[in-house]
């Protein structure tokens, strides 16, 4: 039998697979990268650049119209959707340029632009051209859930693959789903002129969040305008007079009363579905539950030579997450490290303002899993850096063992994306809280409010007893 042609197949372009293609030709692996449109994937294309290009815009909107706030005359800027997302788009290919098939074929990699699918547990064909390698890596990513609404067939409605299109007025926009993607669309709508408001079946918005994180960012959404009908049931939708919102939506509350909502555009971020359809997988020995990739800790599939990684792993969707698992997938593959293993410790973050981050253990899971903990909490309010930009907002939050190991962190305020790291860090290094005092935090930041809260639990440890102890050993005077 003849040795396969490639070491590494990686089936998928965007952030893990392109990661998985570039480090194995950078370390001398022959690497063919097989995609079905465009390097970059639905982070580049559909997600986290465009999307935070749009909540920039809409953020710098607010901030001309809340000027006074820091002595500012305030002013309207009279958002043009049109405009905002031509440069949405514009942003978009600017980071997208170095992302070419020209680009990874100079390093070495074997682009091949088409659809496959598995037709062996060792052969991959795409347009006719048979692929054989000595590992796959399945990293095709995810696409947006569509919710089984009755109606959904025969009316207009948008996904994150589609908003970005938008180019005309939206008057009222209905977004079906109240976490993170709903969230930070809701807000950035609002801010710039739609009507908005947010349908979930959930009772509040944020479900994996603690309650009180959730508030936060719920009360300053609705302090902006944005409308929820929450713990409600969408019976159905259908087309609606133009004149009067072309999108009619009933709703069934918990206690069985109908409501009627009408609205221009209707927006559905409802989840994530893993892209698994047309790969082949049963011929390639790649079980499948429930339309997700069977998969391993270490990522491997019940194939033993076609690992998956990123969203088509199913678990935390994150480009991230895609680019870390590419790192150990290519340690396994290429240089044979067997026990490398994917991280635990994933943080991730709410771009609504204030933001969310998290890591770790929240005080939710801890008190629903029986672990026993201890919580420490500390306000931007009274952080320096917040009270001088005006941006005083929410609350550090650390949940550790009785012993004062860190177990999680939450972070809701101004930039809490990027605050998280050092609590990343000290969760991945086994830290206790107090530990994160040992570091110097500039002055004035807002970083220091992962020193005030660790502080915290050193206060605790100073009760009465102690500091009796410490007068008489060190011949303290104090009252």
């Amino acid at each position: 039998m003849s040795s396969p042609e490639f070491d590494l197949a990686v089936i998928g372009a965007g952030a893990g697979g392109l990661a998985v293609a570039s480090g194995g030709a950078r370390v001398g692996a022959k690497v063919a990268l097989i995609e079905r449109t465009r390097l970059g994937g639905d982070c580049l294309w559909h997600g986290c650049v465009p999307s935070k290009t749009l909540l920039k815009s809409a953020r710098v909107a607010h901030l001309m119209r809340n000027a006074d706030r820091w002595g500012l005359s305030p002013a309207d800027p009279r958002a043009d959707l049109a405009r905002v997302m031509t440069h949405v788009e514009a942003t978009v290919s600017d980071i997208a340029a170095p992302e070419t098939p020209e680009r990874f074929r100079a390093l070495g990699v074997d682009v091949i632009l088409g659809t496959g699918q598995f037709t062996s547990p060792s052969t991959f064909v795409v347009d006719g051209r048979t692929i054989t390698a000595r590992h796959f890596v399945i990293a095709t990513g995810s696409r947006p859930a569509i919710p089984p609404i009755a109606g959904l067939a025969y009316v207009p409605y948008l996904t994150n693959e589609t908003v970005f299109s938008l180019r005309e007025p939206v008057a009222h926009l209905i977004i079906v789903g109240a976490g993170p993607v709903g969230s930070e669309m809701a807000q950035a709508f609002r801010r710039l002129g739609s009507a908005v408001t947010v349908v979930d079946l959930a009772n509040r918005i944020l479900p994996r969040e603690d309650a009180d994180v959730a508030a936060v960012i719920q009360q300053a959404l609705e302090r902006e305008g944005v409308r929820y009908r929450l713990g409600i049931t969408v019976g159905g939708v259908k087309q609606g007079d133009p004149h009067a919102g072309r999108i009619r939506m009933t709703l069934r509350t918990a206690n069985g009363a109908v409501e009627q909502l009408a609205a221009s555009h209707l927006l559905l971020a409802a989840g994530r579905v893993p892209n698994v359809e047309g790969l082949g997988l049963d011929a390639a020995g790649v079980r499948c539950e429930h339309g997700r990739i069977i998969c391993d800790e270490s990522l491997h599939t019940t194939n033993p030579n076609i690992h998956v990684i990123g969203d088509a792993a199913g678990g935390h969707p994150f480009t991230h997450v895609a680019e870390h698992h590419a790192g150990i997938v290519l340690r396994q593959t290429l240089f044979r490290v067997r026990w490398a293993k994917p991280s635990t410790v994933i943080p991730w973050c709410t771009y609504t303002d204030p933001e969310v981050a998290r890591v770790g253990l929240s005080e939710t899971d801890a008190r629903a899993h029986g672990v026993e903990h201890r919580v420490y909490r500390f306000a931007f309010g009274d952080v320096h850096r917040a009270r001088m930009e005006a941006e005083t907002e929410g609350f550090a939050k650390l949940v550790t063992e009785p012993r004062g190991r860190l177990l999680g962190a939450v972070i809701v305020g101004a930039d809490a994306g990027e605050l998280i790291a050092e609590c990343v860090l000290a969760i991945g290094k086994d830290m206790k809280a107090e530990d994160i005092l040992d570091a110097i935090h500039t002055y004035p930041t807002r970083s220091q409010i992962t020193r005030r809260v660790a502080s915290q639990r050193r206060r605790e440890s100073l009760t009465g007893a102690s500091r009796a102890r410490m007068q008489r050993l060190f011949g303290l005077r104090g009252s």
